[in-house]
C-alpha cells in the first residue's frame, strides 16, 4: 500500500504545524516553514497570499479537524464518553511523551503568542475550541448530563487538557497530564437519580 503524496498546499500546512509546536507563531521564520515543506516561496503566496498569518489560520483550521477527526473516532469505537475522552487525551500524551516533551500543542502555542490584532487568527482559534468544546458537550448530553452542566464539564477538560500538557510539557514528565485526568474523569460520571 503506497502512502498520498501530499500537495505542496499539504506540506506547507504539515510544516507550520511542526514549526508551531517547535518555535510559536513568532518563532516561525518563513525560510524553514519553505525548507520544511520543500517548496519555494512564490508557491507559498500562491497558495497563501496572506503570508504567513493565513498559512497559520490553515495550520490552526487543520489541527482541529485532526483533534475532532480523532474525538470523533474514540466517541465511535469506545464503550462511553469516559472512555473515549481518555482514549482521546492519552494519544495527545502519548504524542508529548514520543517527542521527547519537544512537540507542544501548536493551538497553545499560537493561542498565547497572539495578539488582538491578529483578528484571522483569534477567529480561527475561537471557532475550532468552541467546535471541540461542543462535540464533547454533545457526547456528554448523550451520556446523561444535563446540557448546562455538559458544557461547563466540556470547557474544563479542554482547559484540563490544554493546560495538562502545557505542565507535562516542562516539567519532562507526564505526571502532571496523568493527575489531571486523573481528576478530571470521576466527573464524567452521571449520577442515577433514584
Amino acid at each position: 500500500m503506497t502512502t498520498p503524496t501530499l500537495t505542496t498546499r499539504e506540506r506547507l500546512i504539515n510544516a507550520m504545524i511542526t514549526t508551531l509546536q517547535h518555535r510559536g507563531l513568532h518563532g516561525a521564520g518563513l525560510s524553514e516553514i519553505l525548507a520544511t515543506a520543500k517548496a519555494p516561496k512564490g508557491v507559498m503566496y500562491h497558495h497563501f497570499p496572506g503570508g504567513k498569518d493565513q498559512l497559520a489560520v490553515a495550520a490552526i483550521e487543520a489541527t482541529f479537524s485532526f483533534l475532532l477527526h480523532k474525538l470523533d473516532t474514540y466517541m465511535e469505537r469506545e464503550p462511553d464518553v469516559v472512555s473515549a475522552l481518555q482514549a482521546w487525551i492519552l494519544r495527545a500524551l502519548r504524542g508529548l511523551d514520543d517527542s521527547a516533551f519537544e512537540l507542544g500543542c501548536p493551538l497553545a502555542a499560537v493561542a498565547l503568542e497572539s495578539t488582538a490584532g491578529d483578528v484571522d487568527i483569534r477567529n480561527a482559534l475561537k471557532t475550532g475550541f468552541a467546535s471541540l468544546r461542543g462535540r464533547m458537550a454533545d457526547a456528554l448530553v448523550l451520556a446523561g448530563h444535563e446540557r448546562q452542566r455538559a458544557e461547563g464539564i466540556a470547557a474544563l477538560i479542554l482547559a484540563a487538557y490544554e493546560g495538562g500538557l502545557l505542565q507535562a510539557r516542562v516539567a519532562g514528565d507526564t505526571a502532571p497530564m496523568v493527575q489531571t485526568m486523573d481528576a478530571l474523569m470521576p466527573m464524567l460520571n452521571v449520577e442515577k437519580k433514584t
